[in-house]
């Protein structure tokens, strides 16, 4: 059972070792953007361990940058984490076991330890997969972020290597994918022309969680009923 145990572990840990190096380079982004936005170096890496959801940390750190306010800030970060509350009922039985487990574990939690875990074939794969790529990504993603901060405190603009471009580059690769769904072509558009139209009017943030309006695009349109 042991050994079948390790071998599943190694073969999740070759499976995920390409993300994880991704994760590396993004985590590295975000330590030299937030640096580079007045963040503290400990603040980035403080962040990234206690945070660890890089779509809330470039989002909190991106309206603190625009002139945000913390209230903003922190509610974007709370709406945009919100789709893990689903992701931690699927994954429920990956997390079995003491307190300290589930605690661990339960922060371990981001869209693609989740998704190593629903894509592996059987439960005793699933659970190797879902702490391998949790445990690999956390890692990964806090040494880049460390990193990264070093950087940006050496480079007076981040800009100049492209560093604020990975993360953008790699949210739209994960939904370019996704665009041939109409659901979701309709609110990715209506989402976008709602953050354009209203940044040059609002305080910096506020497009952000008015963008989630185009959610609304995405509900099922009513089929009309053919003429008798």
């Amino acid at each position: 059972m042991r050994l079948m145990e390790r071998t599943n572990y190694r073969e999740q840990l070759r499976d995920v070792a390409p993300l994880a190096g991704s994760a590396a380079i993004l985590g590295a982004s975000f330590g030299a953007i937030a640096v580079a936005a007045g963040l503290p170096l400990w603040m980035a890496c403080a962040m990234s361990v206690l945070v660890f959801a890089g779509g809330s940390q470039f989002l909190v750190v991106g309206v603190i940058a625009a002139g945000g306010g913390a209230i903003a800030a922190v509610a974007g970060g709370l709406i945009l984490n919100a789709r893990h509350l689903p992701f931690g009922l699927a994954v429920g039985d990956a997390l079995d076991g003491g307190w300290l487990k589930r605690l661990v574990g339960s922060h371990l939690l981001v869209d693609e330890s989740t998704a190593f875990y629903l894509a592996a074939p059987d439960p005793h794969r699933a659970r190797a997969a879902y702490w391998a790529s949790g445990v690999s990504l956390f890692v990964t993603w806090n040494l880049g972020t460390l990193a990264g901060a070093f950087a940006g405190q050496a480079i007076s603009d981040p800009k100049m290597f492209g560093l604020d471009a990975a993360f953008p580059a790699a949210l739209l690769a994960l939904v370019l994918p996704r665009l041939k769904e109409a659901p979701v072509l309709r609110a990715s558009v209506l989402g976008a022309v709602i953050a354009v139209a209203t940044t040059p009017f609002l305080p910096g943030g506020v497009p952000v969680l008015l963008a989630l309006l185009g959610l609304v695009a995405a509900l099922p349109v009513p089929k009309r009923e053919a003429a008798a």
